[in-house]
């Protein structure tokens, strides 16, 4: 399951993604927004037999002005905390149509929720839970940009330790956010669906394949895609790959999956070792405050996290458990 390093630069190749397009122009997104191309990716990878229940947030607002649409596929606005439940909802009535015959039993059909990381991680965290515990045909993507950024950058669960928003302000009482960000992928896994991963439009092709793997089975599925904002971030928006490689060689957002909500496998691992923090908090303005003593307190944090996911596939590339991931993707595929 290593992931060979000159097969994932080659995969990285766009070219090699599909042509059709379901996510299309006119929306209104920002420049250099990350949650819009991440959508153009995910919809690449799905096709048109899905879809899409939009909780309120970002991706909602620019994406639906009356009376126009950037979908080429079916979609539902739903509200902040109620996304995972529309999406359930719409699994089991999509079983009681085919069991009586009104849809085709054999058609696949896939749905996919999304939800800002205000919309996953704090408001909408309730019902996402319920929806993996009963292990609905859903995949949920929550486009993490790490703030409440349609309603004017206020601080969410999800925002990074140190980061300047309009809610966890810097200044001579505090430093910015002053709590961890939630990883929610890991509590997504607690649950022991069969399939979480992390990804970031950065890497398309890996985002891509995640989401053509996350689709393929029966079952509930988790994806946390780390989603740059440069009109949140303070960000130049021509740098958004740029900056969200570097989340990601950093390890502030390493890319793994995690099978059965305890096998781990690292997606990606840079080849001469993590780089820096300090080169990742420095493209952005949220973070030009911090001292030395939290950039530090950052990396020994960050330093701890992939030492702890290194050890997770290490102790899980047993015989054993990877051959119950080759039967799992054998049986998904």
């Amino acid at each position: 399951m290593k992931r060979n390093m000159k097969n994932f630069v080659k995969q990285l190749v766009y070219k090699n993604a599909p042509k059709e397009e379901y996510f299309v122009r006119g929306h209104r997104a920002c420049q250099g927004c990350g949650p819009a191309l991440g959508l153009r990716y995910i919809l690449k990878a799905s096709g048109p037999n899905t879809i899409v229940v939009n909780a309120t947030g970002c991706m909602e607002i620019i994406s639906s002005p009356f009376p126009y649409t950037s979908w080429a596929v079916p979609w539902i606005h739903t509200a902040f905390e109620n996304t995972a439940a529309v999406a359930s909802g719409i699994d089991a009535a999509i079983k009681v149509l085919k069991r009586k015959g009104r849809l085709d039993p054999n058609k696949k059909i896939n749905i996919i929720a999304l939800g800002g990381d205000g919309g996953t991680a704090d408001i909408g965290l309730q019902a996402l839970s319920g929806m993996l515990a009963r292990d609905h045909n859903v995949l949920y993507i929550c486009y993490d940009n790490e703030a409440y950024m349609n309603t004017g950058v206020q601080g969410s669960s999800a925002t990074p330790y140190g980061a300047h928003t309009t809610t966890t302000p810097a200044g001579k009482v505090k430093f910015g956010q002053g709590y961890w960000k939630k990883n929610v992928a890991a509590i997504a896994a607690a649950h022991e669906i069969k399939y979480v991963a992390t990804a970031c439009p950065s890497y398309p092709l890996d985002l891509m394949e995640k989401v053509k793997r996350a689709l393929s089975f029966d079952g509930a599925a988790y994806i946390h895609m780390f989603s740059v904002c440069p009109t949140g971030w303070g960000c130049p928006s021509n740098k958004t790959i740029e900056i969200g490689r570097l989340a990601v060689e950093t390890g502030m957002f390493p890319l793994y999956e995690v099978f059965f909500g305890h096998i781990y496998r690292i997606s990606y691992e840079p080849p001469k070792g993590l780089k820096p923090v300090e080169e990742y908090l420095k493209t952005q303005k949220r973070f030009r405050h911090l001292p030395k003593e939290i950039i530090d307190q950052i990396q020994e944090r960050i330093n701890e996290h992939w030492e702890w996911l290194k050890l997770m596939e290490e102790t899980t590339s047993t015989e054993k458990y990877e051959k119950k991931v080759q039967e799992f993707l054998a049986q998904a595929v």
